[in-house]
């Protein structure tokens, strides 16, 4: 039977807190409250929790979950090159809705689903969910929703939908933004926002020389990033929507990340 814990009283935050870093090292799934939407998370080295978070969202490998981090440390670990502008990115929009896709590193021993040889990363600015994160290192999350239904934003309607295949659920309220996070792709020599969210590219654009929406580039990449069901414009076509084959013209839903 599913634990829910009410984050806004602190003898229930203590309680949950533990229940759920328990959960998640045990290979179990949880649901935390971010700064963008509420999360379905799972130990990101574990294959058989990963392959549960795919299972209870009702959604297949070829879109893999985003790996929150606790630390702006944790994510040059798990990439191969930060590039000329991920570090740059991370010192100003760390912790907060950034989602950054780089080349996985080489070295890690994890199967997140058809990642492409890439990792999206961010460090989502919630208390609650930096907690968590330190405890166990780096989490698979995908948006606390059923494929196909919009973003749960309160702990209500991530447990209506998911129920009992989430051992723990941590309630810290509504989540305050309800935007996702922008997503951009630096795996390629230009960065490339793949999805629309809470940071503009205006902002992108006084760090990083960035290419957005209706601008185009020959190089091609393929990153794999998270899908969320909310009614945001990707600012360039998913590679993996769609037919599942390589960058182009797409249809389908918005593609999002945590």
């Amino acid at each position: 039977m599913s634990a829910r814990f009410d984050c806004a009283d602190p003898v229930q935050r203590t309680a949950g807190l533990e229940a759920a870093i328990a959960a998640l090292r045990n290979g179990e799934l949880a649901v935390l409250p971010t700064d963008t939407v509420y999360g379905l998370a799972a130990d990101a080295f574990s294959p058989i929790a990963v392959a549960m978070l795919f299972s209870a969202r009702g959604r297949n490998r070829s879109i893999p979950p985003t790996v929150l981090v606790g630390t702006a440390r944790a994510a040059a670990a798990l990439a191969e090159d930060l590039g000329a502008f991920g570090q740059d990115l991370i010192d100003e929009f760390w912790p907060g809705p950034l989602t950054l896709v780089f080349r996985a590193s080489p070295t890690l021993l994890w199967d997140l689903g058809d990642t492409k040889g890439t990792v999206a990363l961010r460090m989502p600015l919630h208390s609650v969910a930096l907690e968590v994160l330190k405890q166990t290192g780096p989490l698979a999350v995908s948006s606390a929703n059923r494929h196909g239904h919009p973003s749960a934003i309160t702990a209500d309607e991530a447990q209506e939908q998911l129920g009992e295949a989430v051992s723990v659920y941590l309630d810290g309220g509504p989540c305050a933004e309800n935007i996702p996070s922008t997503i951009l792709d630096l795996t390629g020599t230009i960065p490339k926002v793949l999805r629309a969210g809470a940071i503009s590219v205006d902002r992108l654009r006084t760090v990083a020389s960035v290419i957005a929406d209706n601008e185009h580039y020959a190089e091609s990449a393929s990153p794999a990033v998270d899908s969320r069901a909310v009614d945001f414009k990707p600012a360039s076509p998913h590679p993996l929507e769609g037919s599942g084959g390589p960058a182009g013209p797409t249809v389908g839903e918005p593609p999002s990340g945590a």
